[in-house]
């Protein structure tokens, strides 16, 4: 009878598995405008459950065209973070001279 119930309960578990995984798939999240943080402060999330949804939302999002690069480059670490540097602040500086001439 031991048996019977162990053989019963294991098959149960294999057949609710399954169930439990697809029925509990969380869609992707579409960020705002604003980005990882603004829709933190849309959800009114604070301490772990902000740091959680942060990290998920971060990894998600899409990648800048220096992020892009740097990949292509396979850079990392130290080398990363310079490029990225310098690449963030070459874009922002091509933006405010765009933004200068446009206003002409």
């Amino acid at each position: 009878m031991k048996k019977f119930t162990t053989a019963l309960a294991l098959v149960a578990v294999m057949f609710a598995a399954p169930a439990f995984a697809t029925s509990h798939r969380e869609a992707p999240e579409v960020t705002p405008a604003g980005g990882c943080e603004a829709a933190a402060a849309e959800k009114k999330l604070a301490g772990a459950a902000k740091t959680s949804f942060l990290k998920k939302c971060n990894r998600n999002a899409p990648k800048s065209e220096c992020d892009t690069k740097a990949a292509e480059k396979k850079l990392a670490g130290a080398a990363k973070t310079s490029f990225l540097k310098k690449c963030n602040a070459d874009s922002a500086a091509m933006a405010a001279s765009g933004a200068a001439s446009a206003g002409k």
